[in-house]
């Protein structure tokens, strides 16, 4: 099952992409968290109904699969070994020893876009844009202190997402990585949701080019903590809810751990692939997050 929400007469649709079209459920059966707490057969029901109004893919508007937030998203940071490696000494005094359990952080959902939209590059509120290329999950039951051998159970199903980062801010806040990561309208999700069935999850190799250039390129086996464990970790005494947004982190080729390194500047253009999980395609586009602010500008010459 792949599971969307596209925009129909200027409302967001959930649906399900099947073959060259968009088979859009009626309005009040829910948008695609309520769906997601249905479960996939109740789901396959609804979309037997023969009177429901088809899209063709060509004409279908993407939006992010996930439109409504309970939390903020939660992420996983140096996950893949080799993208650790690659960034020591490159911190800027906030190396730490490689980790013994799955590091943690969010970001906020104000920074969530659909799959094809703009991004929005302030070169005031960052001079380190970075791109990270990373698989998504959604939750689909209500859990706590799952067990590893149990964890996948309570995962609907697997998208993508861009962890678009500003180094710099990550740098400014403490170290932590929560400012440095929820710059408003800087994360593409999607396009669509798909379920566990259709995936090899351990050999779907996950991608991202930059103005055509592959940049990042891994399977997901190479994963430090696998998907099963970081849901039981992050279950480990703390409630995951239906919707919950978890990335799962990103592999080696990152900008910022490049000599030299490589910021992202308006008009570039970013693709991430994964295997059966379509693509993300998404531009740099100059816009003004600043406003009136007098915090002064981070884009001073290194």
């Amino acid at each position: 099952m792949k599971l969307c929400t596209i925009q129909l007469d200027g409302q967001p649709r959930v649906g399900l992409v099947e073959a060259a079209f968009v088979r859009v459920l009626l309005a009040d059966a829910g948008d695609a968290v309520t769906l997601i707490g249905k479960g996939a057969e109740a789901i396959k029901a609804l979309s037997a109904d023969p009177t429901l109004v088809q899209v063709p893919l060509a004409d279908a508007r993407f939006m992010a699969p996930i439109q409504r937030f309970s939390r903020d998203i939660l992420c996983t940071g140096w996950n893949y070994w080799d993208h650790f490696e690659e960034s020591k000494g490159k911190r800027e005094g906030q190396d730490v020893d490689a980790p013994k359990a799955p590091t943690f952080f969010t970001k906020g959902p104000n920074t969530v876009i659909g799959p094809y939209d703009d991004v929005a590059y302030d070169p005031h509120i960052s001079a380190k844009w970075d791109y990270e290329a990373e698989v998504a999950i959604v939750i689909g039951k209500r859990c706590r202190s799952v067990s590893k051998a149990e964890a996948l159970d309570y995962v609907f199903g697997y998208f993508l997402a861009n962890d678009i980062s500003q180094r710099d801010l990550q740098r400014r806040h403490g170290g932590q990585w929560l400012k440095g990561k929820s710059i408003d309208n800087t994360m593409p999700l999607g396009p669509y949701i798909v379920t566990g069935d259709e995936l090899d999850i351990p050999e779907m190799t996950l991608s991202l080019t930059l103005n055509g250039q592959t940049m990042q390129s891994a399977k997901l086996k190479q994963m430090a903590f696998p998907i099963a464990e970081l849901v039981a970790e992050l279950s480990f005494g703390m409630t995951l809810e239906v919707g919950d947004v978890i990335i799962t982190g990103t592999p080696a080729g990152i900008g910022n751990a490049r000599e030299p390194a490589v910021r992202l500047k308006d008009g570039d253009e970013m693709v991430v692939a994964a295997t059966g999980l379509g693509e993300l395609r998404n531009r740099m586009v100059l816009t003004d997050l600043h406003g009136s602010s007098d915090i002064a500008s981070m884009s001073a010459p290194e």
